[in-house]
C-alpha cells in the first residue's frame, strides 16, 4: 500500500497486522480519485474509520489543506501516526483516537470539503453517520462523501428518506468493495 501521487508520491505506508482492518486497495483507491480528480485541491478532509490513514494521507499528499483522521482503535492510531510523519504530512493531519459516532455527535470544527467513511462492512454504521454529517451540517455546500461498503444498499440502509437527501454521483464495484460518491442535494445546504 502506498501513496499513488502528489508530494508523498510513492511512499509505503505500515499496516495493521490481521484482518482486523481492511485497507481500500490500490485499485479502488486509484478509481476514488479519479472521479474527484482536483477535489482534494485545498479540502478539508475527514477520513472516518481511518485505519492506517490512506484515503486521508492520498487526499493531502494531492493538496488538501487539512485532514481530520479518526479511529476507535488505538494500534490504527499509532500505525496511522507513523504513517503521517513518514508521508512528511503530519503538519497537516490531526489524528484523533475516537468511536466515529461520537466524534460526529461532538465534533463543533467548520464542514469538510470531502468525508470519507469506510466503516467495517457488517457493522451497518453508514447510515448513521450520514444522518449525522447532514443532521449536523459538518458538510460543505460542495462536500463530497465517498463510502465503501460491501454491497450498494448498506450506503442508506433501505431508508428512502435518508436517501433523498443525497444525490448519488458515482457508484462501482471493486472486488468485494462497493465505492459511492455522494453530495448533499442543493435545496438542503
Amino acid at each position: 500500500m502506498r501513496i499513488i501521487t502528489g508530494s508523498a508520491r510513492g511512499t509505503h505506508l505500515y499496516t495493521l497486522p490481521g484482518d482486523a482492518t481492511r485497507p481500500t486497495s490500490e485499485r479502488a483507491k486509484e478509481a476514488v480519485f479519479s472521479i474527484l480528480q482536483q477535489k482534494p485541491v485545498g479540502a478539508r478532509v475527514l477520513d472516518l474509520f481511518a485505519g492506517s490513514g490512506q484515503l486521508g494521507l492520498e487526499a493531502l499528499s494531492r493538496g488538501a489543506e487539512r485532514a481530520v483522521f479518526v479511529d476507535g482503535a488505538r494500534e490504527a492510531v499509532e500505525i496511522l501516526r507513523r504513517n503521517a510523519e513518514k508521508t512528511r504530512l503530519s503538519d497537516r493531519a490531526e489524528i484523533r483516537q475516537s468511536d466515529a459516532i461520537a466524534f460526529l455527535k461532538s465534533y463543533s470544527g467548520a464542514p469538510f470539503d470531502l468525508v470519507f467513511l469506510d466503516p467495517p462492512y457488517a457493522a451497518g454504521l453508514l447510515p448513521q453517520c450520514l444522518t449525522l454529517l447532514r443532521d449536523r451540517r459538518l458538510l460543505s455546500k460542495q462536500g463530497i462523501v465517498v463510502t465503501e461498503s460491501g454491497a450498494p444498499e448498506a450506503v442508506f440502509g433501505g431508508d428512502a428518506v435518508l436517501s433523498s437527501f443525497f444525490e448519488l454521483c458515482k457508484q462501482n464495484r471493486y472486488g468485494v468493495a462497493h465505492i459511492t460518491v455522494l453530495t448533499l442535494k442543493e435545496e438542503l445546504l
